[in-house]
């Protein structure tokens, strides 16, 4: 999830693990912990000099478990050296950080996991991407009550049961939350089926995930043989099915997945993404597990990228389209309302 999310939930780690010790510096420490998995959008520019290599980098490795249980004790025995000298020499012991670590780097990649850009819990011994896609990538409703507690915990003292207390809150306010969005993508994956039953679609596969910010709108995306039916629903619409269905064609006959390159796009977005042809040799890429908002242009994804052959490669051009216009805000808004 976003930044702000991971650095919530690593707060709040860091006050399971050590906030009577050390008071509001266990939140600090969390929160460093909470954030070292996305560093990888900065390491994988170090390795790589390819767009797609960089991109499909991320939630990677970083974000496995074998890195949070070699990160845990590696950061933790760092940071024990540097904090345990002076006056607060023996105020804690290399465990309580090893577990401080642990937490933060864990329930960051299991958060992660919720959304429908998914992480490579398994890596390296295995690629395949775990994405539940009950929950959006940002997500105030998770995010604004849990920063709410963990705001408050800390004009408490650390000694206090009042400081326990909030921290239950946060953590149970937003545990609730994650358990609602699994139960309402139980719901709205029948309401899915069924429109593509009623509407006579005969589907190879099919997921829904939510829109950005919110648990309302939901986006579901159905693959045939050559084109992808894609539709909103919201929990507000008045009807008990998915009215309109956008037909894309996936055009990957454009680009071969034989290439490695194409290859990787088509793993990063499992394979729901189709082609649009800008000019020889160059190619717009729409990842299809993100929605457009262009109610003019189904094939507007909202993650979607302009990328040129050279030579054997593919690589990403610089960003040349338009960002979202107010319009695109409204007719969000707007559907999120209902129909």
């Amino acid at each position: 999830m976003d930044s702000l999310t991971q650095i919530v939930l690593g707060a709040a780690c860091g006050e399971a693990a050590l906030g009577k010790k050390i008071g509001n510096k266990a939140l600090l420490f969390g929160a460093i912990g909470g954030t070292i998995p996305d560093l990888d959008v900065f390491v994988g520019r170090w390795i790589y000099d390819n767009e797609i290599d960089i991109m499909a980098f991320h939630r990677g490795f970083m974000h496995s478990i074998l890195f949070t249980i070699i990160g845990a004790f590696i950061f933790g025995w760092i940071t024990y050296k540097l904090y345990n000298r002076g006056r607060r020499k023996g105020t804690t012991i290399q465990n309580n950080w090893i577990l401080l670590f642990f937490l933060s780097l864990f329930t960051h990649s299991i958060l992660d996991s919720f959304t429908p850009y998914g992480t490579l819990l398994f890596k390296p011994f295995s690629n395949y991407r775990v994405a539940i896609n009950n929950i959006s990538v940002v997500d105030p409703m998770y995010t604004v009550p849990f920063l709410i507690c963990m705001i408050v915990l800390m004009f408490f003292k650390r000694s206090t049961y009042k400081r326990r207390l909030w921290l239950k809150f946060g953590l149970g306010i937003s545990s609730a939350y994650i358990l609602f969005t699994l139960v309402n993508k139980i719901y709205i994956t029948s309401i899915y089926k069924e429109s593509l039953r009623s509407e006579g679609i005969s589907y190879l596969r099919f997921q829904a995930q939510p829109s950005i910010f919110n648990n309302i709108l939901w986006y579901g995306v159905a693959e045939t043989q050559t084109d992808y039916y894609v539709g909103f629903y919201s929990l507000f619409d008045l009807s008990s099915k998915v009215e309109t269905w956008n037909k894309l064609p996936k055009n990957h006959h454009l680009a071969p997945v034989n290439n490695k390159d194409i290859k990787t796009l088509a793993w990063f977005s499992n394979g729901y993404y189709n082609l649009i042809e800008k000019e020889e040799g160059i190619l717009r890429y729409n990842d299809l597990r993100y929605p457009s908002f262009d109610k003019d242009d189904p094939n507007n994804a909202i993650f979607s990228f302009t990328m040129k052959k050279e030579g054997e490669r593919w690589n990403i051009l610089p960003f040349d389209g338009k960002p979202p216009s107010s319009e695109d805000f409204s007719y969000f808004w707007e559907r999120i309302k209902g129909k």
